[in-house]
Order: structure tokens, then sequence, then C-alpha cells
């Protein structure tokens, strides 16, 4: 058969899915493999749901689409109901896009019109953080920190800042978090604190921030009181604060919202993957409701941007039946009832080998990161470790998600551990058999030098 796909990898030969059911994909050839980080942490809700394939084909009969410049469905309002409940309190209006790239751009124009239709204009940059990923339009990518997206398109990127995220393991001030914890004195939010000064804080519009650091540094959690001080810098130089919940969002950590562990209020969320369970490309952000007033008072309501897909009606059907979902079979419970299952296999895997250096995060979210010594020094770049892991994995009948620059951006491996978040404990059992034996495998193979 001559292949016409224009792949991510135009040198590889990609297995064909012919289909799903729960935590499992099935290939044309027979092959099954468990996915265990929900195909890029989305399929929260696994494969193969009836209800939600059913709620989709049902609207795609009503109507398919409608532009909503000039129409909206019920569907649509039904859906933001519902997300707007899900956030906190002062968070009552949600903006549809198709996925986290198309949301965080979203909120980054929207806090940038915010200001100027306040008055100051000057108010544009956006402070993002080194090892963060927010998207891969110019806006999101630019704001996002993840080094070896941004190389090659460095003459495009907009001219954001960007800080240390909270990395304790790895700090690049060389402190030690108990201290830090315990004084209440991070050096990570001096540097921020310094740059807002620097740049100065009427040239500043937000600060973007993943509330657990995903896919680019491996499920981070920040220490308790970070977002706090963030929070208070945010209130003390007129900044918005932008949390992209986009991977942790819709149950992943055990919350709907992953900031909510934290006990702080952002000007807007960005979400997407969860929202519809991966069944469809669903997006958008929950903005406060002084933004709101903003644009009404001094914007004549209008926010000067758009998609055409934007609040599509079969999309949105996938998240109110997505959304239902998460209800009637308590999701959340289930989340929190596996996370110490899934942690415990986690770290016997750690003690089992030498190379697993650290297991973090929290839910059904956590990161597996990969050392050459026990003192954590990095492998080479150029060792693809990581990715030869996944690539035992799926010889074995399993997926999770690698990534490389752990530890600076360039160097350092990581393997997030996400499966969908109804997975049951034998499934769980049946994930750490097969990653345990993936490692042995590895270990293997770089005994003999393959």
């Amino acid at each position: 058969m001559e292949d016409y796909v224009f792949h991510r990898d135009l040198t590889k030969v990609y297995p064909i899915i012919t289909h799903g059911k729960g935590v499992y994909l099935y290939a044309d050839d027979g092959k099954r493999y468990l996915d265990g980080c929900s195909g890029a942490v989305a399929a929260n809700l696994g494969h193969g749901d009836k209800g939600i394939a059913e709620a989709m084909a049902l609207q795609a009969e009503k109507a398919a689409f409608v532009h909503t410049m000039r129409f909206e469905t019920e569907v649509l309002h039904k859906l933001a109901e519902r997300v707007a409940k899900l956030a906190p309190a002062p968070l009552n209006k949600v903006y549809f896009t198709c996925g986290g790239s198309e949301a965080n751009e979203s909120a980054i124009k929207l806090a940038r019109q915010y200001f100027r239709d306040r008055g100051e204009p000057e108010k544009q940059v956006v402070i993002g953080r080194w090892q963060s990923y927010h998207g891969n339009t110019i806006g999101s990518l630019s704001a996002g920190g993840d080094i070896k997206r941004r190389q090659p398109y460095n003459g495009y990127l907009l001219p954001f800042q960007h800080v240390s995220a909270p990395h304790c393991l790895h700090c690049p001030f060389n402190r030690i978090e108990s201290e830090c914890e315990s004084n209440k004195d991070w050096s990570c939010v001096h540097e921020l604190e310094r740059l807002v000064l620097e740049i100065g804080p009427s040239q500043i519009s937000a600060i973007i921030a993943e509330p657990i650091t995903g896919s680019q540094a491996g499920a981070i959690p920040p220490p308790s009181s970070y977002f706090e001080q963030v929070r208070a810098l945010c209130d003390r130089y007129d900044l918005l604060l932008i949390i992209d919940e986009v991977m942790t969002g819709f149950g992943r950590t055990g919350a709907h919202f992953a900031i909510e562990h934290y006990g702080v209020i952002p000007d807007i969320i960005t979400f997407g993957k969860g929202v519809s369970g991966g069944y469809s490309p669903l997006g958008g952000m929950i903005v406060h409701d002084k933004i709101v007033e903003g644009i009404i008072q001094n914007g004549h309501g209008k926010f000067v941007h758009g998609y055409t897909y934007s609040g599509h009606p079969v999309t949105v059907a996938a998240g109110v039946a997505a959304l239902e979902k998460y209800e009637t079979d308590d999701i959340l419970a289930n989340v929190n009832e596996q996370e110490n299952h899934l942690m415990s296999g986690l770290l016997n895997l750690k003690k089992k080998f030498a190379i697993v250096y650290d297991i973090r995060g929290r839910g059904l979210f956590f990161g597996l990161e990969l050392a050459s010594r026990q003192d954590g020094t990095p492998f080479m770049p150029d060792e693809r470790i990581a990715e030869k892991l996944n690539e035992k994995a799926m010889e074995l009948g399993a997926v999770f998600y690698p990534g490389s620059g752990t530890v600076n951006g360039h160097a350092g491996d990581h393997m997030i551990i996400a499966p969908p978040l109804i997975i049951n404990r034998d499934e769980i059992d049946e994930l750490i058999g097969l990653l345990d034996s993936a490692l042995q495998a590895l270990m293997d193979s770089m005994k003999e030098g393959t």
C-alpha cells in the first residue's frame, strides 16, 4: 500500500490501531497495547465508550456545524455551565477551542486585550517557565520553555521571558527544598520577582504556568507554598495568572483541576485533552469575572479573536458526554483510590533498577526519571534512553510517554506514566509488570552495548 501520510517522523513505520477498549489499544496485526499514557495524557476515559460516541453521532444528526459569530447551540451552553461549575467561583465564563495550543494562545491574547482596553497597551510581555510546554502555535510556543521545540523557530518567536520552574531535585540555585519550605523563601520566586522588576510591571500582562510541570520535565509537583507566592506576586504587580491545566485538568491529579491542591485562584484556567476524554479535539479557557467585566466595560464586549471550529457542536457534545461519565462513574474517586497502588508499584521499580532515579507525581500522573548514576547524573542526549525504554515497552505490549531535557532542557530523560483514569488495580499490576520487563530489557541491551 502506498503511503501518503506526512508522518510525525518520516523514517518510522507506525502500528495501525483498529480499535480500543478500556485501557487497551488493538493493532491490525492483532497485537494489544496497554495505554500507559492515555495517548498524550488525553484519553482519560479510555477507549471505545459507546455513550460518548452516540452523543457525538446524535449531535451530528441535529447540527454538525454552526459559526459562533452568528449562532450558538444548546449543547454549547450546557458544556460551558458544567465546566464553569468545576472551576473556582470567580471564574464563570468559558471560551472553547479545539485543543490546548489554541487555549493558551487565546489566553495570551485575552490578557493582552484586557490591559489594552484598560488603557495600558504596553502591558504585553508574558513570563513563562523553562521546561514548560504550552503548545505549538507561535504565541503558545513563545510562552513555553521547551528548548528543543523552540530552537527551530527562534526567529519567529515573540520576545516573552522565562524563569526557572521549581525543580527541587535539580535546583538551579543549589538549595534544599526543606529549607526553602520552612522559611517560605523560594529562590525561584525571587528570580521571578527580579525579572518582573527588571522588565517593569507596566510591560507585563501575565505569568503562565503548569500547576504540575508536565511533558517536558516529567510530572513535577511544585512545593506546597510556591503558587501562593506567585499569586501574591501577580496581585502586587497587577499581572494576570494563567494556569495551564491542559494536561492536569478533569481529574488527572485527583481533583477537577490540579491548582485546587495549592489553594490558589487563577485569573484564567486553560484546559484541553481530558475535557472530552480525547474523543474529539476540544479545549478552552475559563475566565475570571474581572476580565469579563473589563472586556464589557472597556472593549465593547468583543474579544478580538476566534477560530472557525470554536464551540463546534459535535465536539462540544463529546465534552458533555465525557463530563457526565466523570460524574456518574465517580472517576475522581477511582483516581484517588488507585493513586497509592500505582505509586507503590513505581517505587518498587526504583528500588529494583539503578537507572530509575526518581518517582514523582500526583493522582494518576507520575514521572519516572532515568539517570546514569545514583547521584542523578543524566544520560547523554544522543543515548535516547527514555525513547529506547518506550520502544522496549511497545515491543512487550505497553506504551508510555517518553521525554528528554529533564534536567536543563538538553540533558536528562523521563517517562510519564498516566493511564486512563478508569484503570483498575489488576490493570495497574499489569502496567507495572510490563514496565518492569521493559526496564530489564533496556538494562540488558545497555550491558550488551546494543
